[in-house]
């Protein structure tokens, strides 16, 4: 069955493949992301709606709803960053911008669009994204770690609250070969390091993630809620040899 899905980050490497995969089946899009230059011919591909906005702005969520489908049955939130930087470093502005574009922009997002989700079909789906970082200490991730924690809180927070009427998931990344991460892979050194961190000896894809948002969106996954789900080589739960 067609679904109106809203996915916000629209152009990074995950919500780009997942924004295909859901076209793909069927599914109506609504597309968010910071630059409308890059946004506004993926949503012409896949014959979707759009709004260009940066979710670091107040009046964003306003904005992206009022061209946004009023009827709608799931939403992605899959805006992030990568920062990394020695806890010394840190500043108020670094934790200030991580935490807002992490994780109170996924939950003003939501809150945003709760009238349309409530408003469509039964069985409403929201799927958010965090790190393996949230769970597992890693030197330099103070701050996005702390950012992905609270991204797993609110996951937790809206499954129980928003019950049964809507159902909230989040899917926790270790590295994922996309244009964020590029900087992070310079080098072949580095990438190999990385990749033998993970027991399944490579780094992730896109369509690793982008495979399990769709199936939380969909109604296969309807007795699943407020779980965490590792998308991660097996990083998060398994000791590389």
């Amino acid at each position: 069955m067609a679904a109106n899905i809203l996915i916000y980050g629209a152009t990074g490497g995950i919500g780009r493949c997942l924004a295909r995969q859901l076209a793909e089946t069927g599914h109506r899009l609504h597309l968010v992301a910071r630059e409308a230059a890059t946004l506004a011919p993926l949503a012409d591909e896949l014959a979707a709606g759009w709004t260009a906005a940066d979710v670091l702005d107040d009046d964003a969520f306003a904005h992206v709803m009022a061209q946004a489908p009023e009827l709608l049955d799931g939403l992605v939130y899959a805006v992030g960053n990568i920062h990394l930087k020695p806890f010394a470093r840190l500043g108020a502005s670094d934790m200030a911008r991580d935490y807002r574009l992490n994780a109170a922009g996924a939950a003003l997002a939501i809150q945003a669009a709760l009238p349309a989700l409530r408003a469509g079909s039964s069985g409403a789906s929201i799927v958010l994204f965090s790190s393996v970082a949230a769970s597992h200490g890693f030197a330099m991730h103070g701050s996005i770690g702390m950012a992905k924690a609270a991204v797993e809180g609110l996951t937790l927070a809206l499954a129980a609250e928003l019950a049964p009427a809507i159902r909230v998931n989040a899917i926790a990344l270790s590295l994922t070969e996309t244009p964020l991460a590029r900087p992070l892979l310079t080098s072949a050194r580095v990438r190999d390091t990385i990749t033998a961190m993970h027991p399944l000896k490579r780094l992730g894809q896109p369509e690793d993630a982008a495979q399990l948002a769709a199936f939380l969106l969909g109604p296969q996954s309807s007795w699943i809620t407020g779980q965490v789900i590792g998308v991660d080589g097996g990083r998060g739960v398994i000791a590389s040899s």
